[in-house]
């Protein structure tokens, strides 16, 4: 076969979102070309996509950029092989047509306003800097235009002329090459969740008629943008992308020619992030094709609009590009979820974090609209920040307005087991260390070890919880039940587990409810499965042996229970080999643990 016109096999580039940069050097792009049809032929002059972070949102307006850019003429062979192609008429009437202004504020996150006004200006000097060989020679600007043109570069304009900045530029655009202008803003609500992150609560500031932080960057924010897409009549499209749906009285107020398709929408649904038929196919190239199911462990599980199965693009072409590595959390480390840890842990959710851990859903209103101020009261909001972050992602809607909630993936799991770690160092004292050796002991089958390690736990985090009088049925006697005790161990192990577990609780298996179990991804592993009794803590007249009898006695009826109920058959269905299954029995007596 005569290979000398063969293409070269195309590469993977991580970290770069220049749409020509991508396909010129063959690197390898996953087609996203028809996001630029649905975007140009909707109804809205402006729209505005909110998705997670990294997920192709930067790449998807540069790839926009050089399609309608007039002055990128060259950039039409970029799409040769690609589906929009296929759209002959469209691509004749549209291709390379507009002006076009791409602008990016995902750069600022500043601690103040001050800095954060300088940042702004130097992102827009560069803007202008970009079209400054045209505009600064056009017959078609007046001197007074190139005078604001200059003083914008030379970052010499006043506060105001900046505001305006988005506008004017539009505008001499228009006057220069006769056509209406296609405005493009990426990350457009970095700037205010930075604001609000370092803005001091309340972010209104009652005492003075000074604004905060979070107040000027609105108010700039409502002119920069407001005045480029709100009545502009040298806008041709508009389209916003960002990870918040921020609400339309903050920014967007009067905005009648604007819509936003956030996540449950079913429009642009496989526009960001790539589908299974796409993972299928990159990894299909790069021979990883063997590694689906894993790969869908670690990095699958979101849902946008009506479609199921959407992965993570940036883990998806990190682990491609480092497959020898292994499964690591490319996603979660490339970003900073302060606020959202930080959140959680000051308004208390521990109960619904453990849940979602487990691998059960929640249900939560998602919000439209996303206020700022709104979230220092109300704590729901939590769960609108959370999906729209992409920590959650919903899996249909439920009654009364509500979304099924639950985390995606192994890759995002990670970041609410270092939220529950961080709970358990810093509320209840609990050491990295201490859980970690517990944890060891316990999978390695060192129930003596792991006894002591967990006793140690217990008596530390018990004092925290609250308890309940109840009857056992089969006694009838009145006992104290810590009802979250089992939940307290098994966040423990959670910590520390969950990247070589699956950890399950009060699940069915076999003719019953198992309390714990634990499935190693390895199946060479072991496997556990704990039953959890409680008995009457000891009087002060009971006889230690007659004690010890009843704890031996709930300890076998436990152990006879896993047993009965075959609760370890869920492991053996997992290809763990019988003589891996550990099977446990813990007993407490009051706050004492009891497992030999």
């Amino acid at each position: 076969m005569n290979t000398s016109y063969m293409k070269p096999k195309k590469t993977l580039k991580t970290g770069r979102s220049d749409f020509e940069l991508i396909v010129k050097n063959n690197h390898y792009f996953v087609d996203k070309t028809m996001l630029i049809y649905e975007f140009y032929h909707n109804a809205n002059d402006i729209v505005l996509i909110p998705r997670p972070k990294r997920f192709g949102k930067t790449l998807n307006l540069s790839m926009i950029e050089h399609f309608f850019d007039i002055q990128k003429l060259e950039s039409a062979k970029l799409f040769s092989e690609f589906e929009i192609a296929k759209e002959k008429d469209f691509c004749k009437k549209h291709q390379n047509k507009y002006p076009v202004i791409n602008i990016s504020l995902k750069s600022i996150k500043e601690t103040d306003w001050n800095n954060c006004l300088r940042k702004f200006k130097s992102i827009i000097s560069d803007l202008y800097q970009k079209f400054k060989p045209i505009l600064i020679k056009s017959d078609k600007l007046e001197k007074t235009e190139k005078q604001i043109f200059q003083n914008i570069i030379s970052k010499k304009a006043n506060e105001i002329e900046y505001k305006e900045s988005l506008l004017k530029l539009s505008k001499f655009l228009q006057k220069h090459f006769k056509k209406k202008v296609v405005i493009l803003v990426d990350e457009y609500d970095a700037p205010i969740i930075s604001a609000f992150k370092y803005t001091p609560k309340p972010i209104k500031n009652f005492k003075t008629e000074k604004l905060t932080y979070y107040e000027n960057v609105i108010n700039f924010m409502q002119g920069f943008l407001g005045d480029a897409y709100k009545g502009n009549n040298d806008l041709h499209k508009g389209l916003l992308t960002g990870v918040m749906r921020v609400g339309r009285e903050s920014i967007f107020s009067e905005w009648n020619n604007f819509d936003v398709f956030g996540i449950t929408m079913p429009y642009f649904s496989d526009s960001f992030g790539f589908t299974r038929k796409e993972t299928e196919k990159i990894l299909t190239y790069f021979n990883l094709k063997d590694r689906i199911n894993d790969i869908e462990k670690w990095y699958d599980g979101y849902k946008f609009g009506k479609i199921d199965n959407i992965f993570n693009p940036w883990s998806i072409v990190n682990y491609i590009a480092k497959s020898e590595a292994g499964f690591r959390p490319y996603w979660v480390n490339s970003g900073d979820y302060s606020l959202i840890k930080s959140r959680i842990i000051e308004i208390g959710v521990k109960d619904k974090i453990q849940d979602l851990i487990e691998g059960k859903t929640i249900e939560k209103q998602l919000k439209d609209n996303f206020v700022f101020q709104d979230f220092e009261t109300d704590n729901e909001l939590l769960w609108t920040l959370l999906t729209d972050n992409g920590y959650l992602t919903q899996i249909e809607k439920a009654k009364y307005g509500n979304y099924k909630l639950k985390i995606p993936n192994n890759e995002v799991r990670i970041v609410f087991t270092d939220i529950i770690m961080t709970w358990l160092n810093t509320e209840l004292k609990i050491t990295r260390d201490l859980l970690i050796k517990t944890a060891e002991n316990l999978i390695n089958n060192r129930i003596n070890e792991f006894e002591i390690g967990f006793k140690q736990i217990v008596g530390d985090t018990l004092s925290y919880f609250d308890t309940a009088e109840k009857t056992d049925k089969t006694t009838k006697e009145k006992i104290i039940i810590h009802e979250q005790i089992y939940h307290v161990y098994t966040l423990g192990l959670l910590t520390i587990l969950t990247d070589d577990f699956i950890i399950k609780s009060n699940r069915e298996s076999g003719e019953g409810r198992y309390d714990i179990m634990l499935i190693p991804y390895d199946k060479s592993k072991n496997g556990i499965v704990i039953e959890i009794k409680q008995i009457k803590k000891q009087g002060i007249k009971e006889k230690k042996n007659k004690f010890y009898k009843r704890i031996n006695t709930a300890r076998q009826e436990a152990l006879n229970q896993i047993e009965i109920n075959q609760y370890y058959k869920e492991m053996i269905i997992n290809n763990i080999k019988p003589e891996n299954i550990i099977k446990l029995a813990i007993v407490f007596a009051g706050k004492e643990p009891y497992i030999l």
